[in-house]
């Protein structure tokens, strides 16, 4: 069963749109994401669900629609007054932006750069000793403590998916986008980050929204599901009563608009 926080939602994603060349990519989505809660969001290539989580951190503008963070509008990138929300959302990507060259721990440190002042934010040597203490605290939680000094290069996949992770908590982030976080990692260290991802939303009250090309995960791990089809939720049930009709409206293409035609 979803988790619930109190009042409004963590994120609340409305009537959400966007296009390109003329191609429909997001047609009037909504999306909530509770306190404490870890949704997953599922669909075929195509569908939106990469972009969806782009426009909510700004990495693209939506042609239309809304998104609020704890209740709060955000306004467009360069806006003064959505910084502070922008900065409570940390995104997880598939392709793991760490420096392989530096330690686990400047990785970390480095998702604290926003609210750093710009003297200590110039080079790792200067990342203040409160920081590291709290970069160390992140990596532990993560279960990778023990390889905070490990250049980032030489960590599996699956441990630099959990530094990057640990990153996004070193920014302090209420709201976490994961896209597609374990698509290049093996079964059992991609089954490892979506358990974590689920204990940090359930024990750290985060709200946590990741986008999964695998249905099993999803229904082992997340507390709800939401499918998308043609840039539209078409899906939104507790993982526990997620059905195979539910799937197959997302990933057999003949059945997709009888399932739109019905809904």
């Amino acid at each position: 069963m979803a988790a619930q926080g109190a009042g409004a939602p963590a994120l609340a994603v409305r009537g959400l749109r966007k296009s390109y060349a003329g191609r429909t990519v997001l047609d009037s989505l909504d999306l909530d994401v509770a306190v404490g809660e870890f949704v997953a969001v599922l669909g075929a290539n195509g569908c939106g669900k990469s972009t969806a989580l782009r426009c909510v951190v700004g990495l693209e503008t939506p042609d239309g629609g809304t998104v609020l963070v704890h209740g709060r509008e955000v306004g467009p990138a360069g806006d003064a007054g959505s910084a502070e929300l922008r900065r409570r959302t940390a995104m997880v990507f598939q392709q793991i932006h760490l420096v392989r060259r530096r330690s686990a721990l400047d990785n970390v440190c480095a998702g604290a750069l926003g609210r750093l002042p710009l003297r200590h934010s110039l080079t790792p040597a200067l990342f203040p000793r409160e920081l590291r203490e709290e970069a160390m605290a992140c990596l532990d939680r993560v279960g990778m403590a023990d390889r905070a000094a490990e250049p980032a290069g030489r960590l599996s996949g699956g441990q630099q998916q959990r530094v990057a992770i640990a990153r996004a908590l070193c920014q302090r982030a209420e709201i976490i986008l994961a896209d597609e976080p374990v698509s290049a990692l093996d079964p059992a260290a991609a089954d490892q980050v979506v358990s974590l991802l689920a204990e940090l939303a359930r024990d750290q009250g985060l709200a946590i929204a990741a986008v999964l090309h695998q249905p099993a995960l999803a229904a082992r791990h997340a507390d709800r599901v939401v499918g998308l089809v043609a840039g539209r939720a078409v899906v939104d049930a507790p993982a526990s009563r997620l059905s195979a009709a539910d799937l197959d409206a997302l990933y057999v293409p003949d059945l997709r608009l009888t399932h739109l035609e019905a809904s």
